[in-house]
């Protein structure tokens, strides 16, 4: 038995001259698997110092979103789907990571910022504090403020930027300049609540302040006062009459809000910019119209920050990934979970892997499931199809449940398209929809759920981190979440 145990350790450990001698040598599978060994033994570390770090963060787009997201893009290109790789998956270090906050097993987007930004958990709903502060109560603000990246790289000399294509003023871009009770208090804060201001302001101070050198996303509702309409209509949402818009313009921001006054903002690493492009989020990547795209945002952003010879820190949120899967629309959450992939290209192209940090992850992960035994190709926004046991691609036959009916490729655990309908007295009954292939595809087709609820829900299961460049190897195994920000700051502050 040993002497057996020992030849096949050895056939496991032997160089690809022993591979040539198992059957299976020539198989293409075997031989790509012989290349990831010898690509895995030649990776080395890179221990330098981080002048810039990119945390890109792809809003409630877990395994399961980021798989069926290479499943479209691969697709797309031509493919079946399943062997396609997104740029960011072919970075060297990767971890699985923990999203739990303290007091949640199932996390939101303030205390999973939170923890990215400033290294430690904290409650849901509570953004730049710890878990000290009852949400909503001002009173418990004072002395549980936490630090966040930002502030520490602007005390190294750094430029700090932060885009979104959520509002701005939202969970995940608030968690880089913030510190609030409650994500909610965007644009005011309750009564009697003097401990903080809304988030707006606390922008517009952090930008004022040199904290914040290039914010751009939507949320301009929560910058102009009530009863004054601004660009495309906007209407303020302000109680207090302050315009902060004009105010950061008197401060000496440049002020973009369509694709003209974005391409001429002064990317000269001195003027502070503010783009604010739509009234609430910007528009899904699928309807998008005279706005930048998360990777011209991001290119211009790099450019920006770039001037300074002390590096920078920026984090970029594809926000709306998140969105398309409350709204059970996986047709949009797509296309912006491809248009964050080349965001993270572009990013990449633009920055040398020995002097910049890149954090490829999400937040969280959403109810989002795979149905069924699908063959391969099956469209991933279609039906499931039948496994041809002569071939490789799908027959083209939908598979059918039990009801006589086609399922979807996705499914959803819950969200409003359930197929429970509430009838009168309040009970819930109903039989799932037919539905074609074609119809299953169109860009506003909602997957079919189960639980019924106004907006389909996160859930609490890991996310991944890519990474590259410094110390990124530190990236590794299963961690929590707020390790994220501690590998980013040891590769900051190594020397």
């Amino acid at each position: 038995m040993r002497t057996l145990s020992l030849g096949i350790a050895a056939l496991l450990a032997g160089t690809t001259a022993m591979a040539q001698d198992v059957a299976q040598a020539d198989n293409e599978w075997f031989t790509a698997g012989q290349e990831r060994v010898q690509a895995e033994l030649a990776k080395t570390q890179n221990t330098n110092t981080a002048r810039n770090v990119i945390l890109m963060i792809s809003d409630g787009n877990g395994v399961g979103s980021n798989y069926v997201t290479r499943l479209f893009m691969g697709q797309q290109a031509g493919g079946l789907g399943d062997d396609h790789v997104i740029h960011f998956e072919n970075y060297p270090n990767l971890a699985l990571v923990k999203t739990y906050n303290v007091n949640s097993q199932t996390p939101d987007s303030a205390g999973t910022g939170t923890a990215m930004m400033a290294g430690v958990k904290t409650n849901i709903g509570v953004v730049g504090v710890n878990s000290n502060v009852v949400r909503g109560d001002c009173s418990t603000l004072p002395g549980n403020t936490v630090t966040a990246i930002s502030e520490i790289a602007d005390g190294m000399g750094k430029s700090v930027g932060a885009i979104s294509t959520a509002r701005i003023t939202h969970a995940t871009p608030a968690s880089m300049y913030a510190k609030t009770v409650d994500r909610n208090f965007e644009d005011s804060v309750p009564e009697g609540c003097t401990e903080q201001t809304d988030i707006a302001s606390q922008l517009l101070e952090a930008m004022t302040g040199g904290l914040i050198d290039i914010a751009m996303g939507g949320g301009r509702r929560h910058f102009v006062p009530e009863g004054v309409e601004v660009e495309e209509g906007t209407g303020g949402r302000r109680a207090d009459g302050r315009n902060l818009i004009e105010e950061a313009q008197e401060a000496g921001a440049y002020y973009a809000w369509n694709m003209e006054t974005f391409a001429a903002a002064p990317l000269d690493g001195e003027t502070p910019i503010l783009g604010l492009f739509e009234s609430s989020h910007m528009q899904y990547e699928a309807d998008r119209e005279d706005e930048p795209s998360l990777a011209e945002m991001t290119a211009a952003a790099i450019e920006h920050l770039s001037q300074n010879e002390n590096g920078f820190v920026l984090m970029v949120e594809a926000g709306r990934v998140d969105h398309a899967n409350h709204a059970t629309n996986a047709a949009r959450m797509v296309r912006d979970g491809a248009a964050f992939a080349e965001a993270v290209a572009m990013a990449d192209e633009m920055t040398d892997d020995e002097e910049t940090l890149i954090v490829v992850t999400a937040d969280h992960e959403h109810a989002i499931a795979m149905n069924g035994y699908c063959a391969r190709g099956s469209p991933v926004l279609g039906l499931c199809m039948q496994a041809d046991n002569a071939g490789i691609e799908h027959t083209g036959e939908p598979i059918l449940a039990n009801d006589g009916k086609p399922y979807t490729v996705i499914g959803y655990l819950n969200g409003a398209s359930s197929v429970l309908i509430e009838q009168p007295g309040g009970e819930y009954f109903g039989a799932r929809p037919d539905v074609t292939n074609e119809e299953a595809q169109d860009i506003d087709y909602v997957q079919q759920a189960l639980v019924p609820l106004s907006s389909e829900t996160h859930s609490g299961e890991d996310v991944a981190v890519y990474a590259k460049g410094p110390f990124s190897h530190l990236y590794d195994g299963t961690i929590e979440q707020n390790v994220i920000f501690h590998v980013m700051h040891h590769a900051m502050t190594a020397e």
